[in-house]
């Protein structure tokens, strides 16, 4: 019998970056930028970052059903803040839904990075800490592309 319940869990993640903040902002609405740290290895990433858009970030099967991260862009202030809803699925079953603020704050030279997010988990199929572990390693990801050369 399948788990059925509902477990809600929020975080809050802040990286320094040392870069302004246009140039954190620009590494979140470039395609071919995220997908550089936010999307799976060997899978398929789309983005259309604009308020209605469409991001979908899929990874297909290792020893199980493929996950596709699906995200609505509810509000974008350039430079400034990002809002959008989110589902995780694998295969045909409802993982997660979230809400997510990214925001952009100046910090001298360059830019602390506050993202905070509140989840539903569906049905056991995921705990509240691998969210945020995985959150906070593509978010040092995102470090990484900052640091590449002409980025």
């Amino acid at each position: 019998m399948t788990d059925r319940s509902v477990r809600h869990a929020s975080f809050t993640l802040e990286r320094a970056y040392a870069v302004p903040p246009s140039r954190v902002f620009a590494a979140w609405a470039d395609p071919v930028a995220k997908a550089r740290w936010f999307a799976v290895p060997d899978g398929k990433h789309e983005l259309d970052f604009r308020v209605g858009g469409k991001e979908v970030n899929r990874g297909g099967p290792e020893n199980g059903p493929g996950m596709t991260f699906e995200s609505s862009y509810q509000d974008i202030v350039p430079d400034e803040r990002i809002v959008y809803t989110s589902t995780l699925s694998s295969g045909e079953d409802l993982v997660t839904v979230s809400f997510t603020t990214v925001e952009f704050v100046p910090e001298g030279e360059g830019t602390r990075l506050v993202l905070t997010e509140h989840d539903a988990f569906l049905d056991g199929h995921e705990e509240p800490e691998w969210r945020e572990r995985g959150t906070g390693d593509w978010l040092d990801k995102l470090d990484g592309e900052l640091r590449r050369p002409g980025s």
